[in-house]
């Protein structure tokens, strides 16, 4: 009897080791309990008694690209006009020149540069760019550039004479061919008497500005009349010759080492190799003619003295002057 007692006490004493805890969830848990409740308590933030500050809000952003400034049409100084002549504005040269440059833009240091005349000369002769702006008169002419891919650029330009310069040299009677050298490697060549004659300038200024590494400082051979591949660029070199056959860099890859373009003088225009001038003046002394010609003849039909047979002698006269017959 004493064990069944035994017995019944120690599985009383067993049973809450075994039972399940209640499913009653606490409202207050104990921070000692090692058990988890079955489902997650809500928490309600309490509210402040004092509403929190306002942030400031965000800066908008544009929704697109700002517009950019365009750059300036014209360089400071740059003129538009010459004696009644439109020009070319230097950003449309140099769009153009630029695709012709053979190693594109190259900057020279004028500090360090030098003009060298050599060759068939009496005495050959080295300048800088200074000596060769302050020692020599300056020249101005507008001149037409035309390339041979079809565009074209009327630009006033500012130099020194190429006969100035080899007139400090002097010049070899054997002489016979001037070839200029560039200092990107370019070269081409023309004859010493087209030069003289046409009195061509190594330009340092374009429309009332410097040239610039784009436009060829420090000098450009305005080859005026030639084509564009006669007008060499960053010219350092001025070589006088005999070798009359020189070919320069793209006469040696094809295009013709004459380079005349006919029908133009410079910025006055020629028909079939008459000078526009020329013209001109032979069609206004024909114009007068013509009307003299009728002035006389209205003249003395007028008047009431004139018979018929002094009327034919009028028209024959008239005939004389204009060249004209009448019926």
């Amino acid at each position: 009897m004493a064990l069944v007692v035994a017995l019944f006490i120690v599985q009383q004493v067993s049973v809450p080791l075994t039972k399940p805890l209640p499913t009653s969830t606490p409202s207050s848990p104990s921070p000692t309990s090692t058990s988890k409740a079955s489902a997650t308590p809500t928490i309600t933030p309490s509210v402040p008694s004092t509403p929190l500050p306002t942030l400031p809000s965000m800066p908008s952003f544009p929704t697109t690209m700002p517009t950019l400034t365009p750059a300036p049409t014209f360089y400071p100084g740059e003129v538009t006009k010459y004696q009644n002549q439109t020009l070319t504005p230097i950003y449309e040269f140099t769009n153009e020149f630029l695709q012709t440059s053979i190693n594109g833009a190259v900057p020279v240091d004028a500090s360090t540069y030098r003009l060298t005349v050599t060759g068939l000369v009496n005495q050959p002769k080295d300048y800088t760019y200074n000596q060769v702006l302050d020692d020599f008169q300056s020249h101005e002419q507008v001149a037409t550039i035309l390339c041979v891919e079809g565009w074209s650029a009327t630009i006033l330009w500012q130099g020194v004479s190429v006969s100035d310069l080899l007139n400090q040299t002097g010049v070899n009677s054997r002489a016979n061919t001037l070839i200029f050298y560039g200092v990107d490697g370019y070269s081409s060549s023309l004859p010493l008497s087209y030069v003289l004659q046409n009195n061509l300038i190594l330009a340092y200024k374009m429309n009332n500005v410097t040239l610039n590494a784009d436009t060829g400082f420090p000098f450009i051979l305005v080859a005026e009349n030639q084509y564009g591949y006669k007008w060499v660029k960053y010219v350092n070199e001025i070589d006088v010759s005999n070798d009359s056959s020189y070919l320069g860099y793209w006469e040696s890859r094809g295009y013709p080492n004459n380079a005349t373009i006919t029908g133009t003088s410079g910025s006055t225009t020629h028909t079939n190799g008459i000078p526009l001038e020329i013209i001109v003046v032979s069609v206004a002394v024909i114009l007068l003619a013509v009307a003299f010609c009728l002035i006389f003849t209205r003249r003395y039909m007028r008047s009431s003295r004139i018979g018929k047979n002094n009327d034919k002698s009028i028209k024959v006269n008239c005939f004389t002057i204009c060249g004209h017959s009448y019926s």
